[in-house]
């Protein structure tokens, strides 16, 4: 058994702080692994190179190479994620799908001890090495969920976060994702995305990265060609939607008010 975090394989799942079991090691959080729950055909066939393997994950999990892959803007598109987020920081926040580098663990920090910070991620080895990136935190809690099966109640959150996730999921998975973020979300709560943008015309990305999506990110160019909205499920009203571009178009924060 990993020393560093405790796998439950009940059946029944609920996420646990590290306070409640002794089992793990102190300053951890433990997670429980659902052993129904798989991981999903795309993300296995897709990115098993870049999110399931373990030196997969021991090569990614590096801040520089984070923020190189996003062309020197990790810092500035974290930051305005976490300027939202502050806004309803004694809340309820969940953070879907784990990501590299230091988003989460400066996210749990931005909502202060009256704040709680879910995360979900369907794979196991992504959530044994977030749990690496927050010992020591006391409101931050592991979910083994999938995306577009959240198992949480409707309204639980006042905010729910997705940072650079729809850009990896073919459409059927990213809309799935959308509503069942929207779901989870209170009436009057905040939706906040981040990703990927067609860039401006004038813009050299706007075509430099097009062979690097297609070749490595099969799903992104969807976000280039259609606006989150269109993927918003018939019949959810919002109170507003917010979009800010970045570098030139690339990149984009949407924010959207249930």
């Amino acid at each position: 058994m990993d020393k560093l975090t405790t796998v439950d394989s009940s059946a029944s799942y609920a996420p646990v702080n590290k306070e409640s079991d002794g089992t793990t090691e102190p300053g951890f959080p433990t997670i429980r692994i659902s052993p129904e729950l798989g991981v999903p055909d795309y993300l296995e066939q897709t990115y098993w190179w870049a999110y399931l393997h373990p030196k997969g994950v021991r090569f990614f999990e590096r801040q520089w190479l984070v923020n190189l892959i996003l062309w020197g803007n990790y810092s500035r598109l974290r930051d305005a994620a976490l300027t939202e987020a502050k806004e309803r920081a004694s809340g309820r926040t969940l953070q879907v799908a784990c990501v590299y580098g230091d988003f989460t663990p400066l996210l749990g920090q931005c909502l202060g001890r009256d704040g709680r910070l879910d995360v979900v991620d369907v794979a196991p080895v992504q959530l044994k090495n977030l749990s690496c990136k927050i010992q020591g935190s006391r409101n931050i809690f592991l979910n083994h969920q999938d995306s577009t099966q959240l198992e949480f109640e409707d309204g639980t959150f006042d905010q729910v976060v997705l940072f650079f996730l729809l850009h990896e999921q073919p459409t059927a998975a990213r809309v799935k994702s959308i509503s069942e973020a929207l779901r989870v979300t209170r009436p009057g709560g905040k939706i906040i995305f981040v990703d990927y943008h067609r860039p401006k015309g004038t813009s050299p990305f706007r075509y430099l990265m097009v062979p690097i999506l297609k070749s490595l990110e099969p799903f992104a160019m969807d976000v280039w060609n259609h606006e989150i909205t269109e993927w918003v499920p018939d019949g959810v009203e919002l109170q507003s939607v917010d979009k800010v571009t970045y570098f030139g178009g690339l990149y984009q924060k949407v924010v959207m008010i249930r």
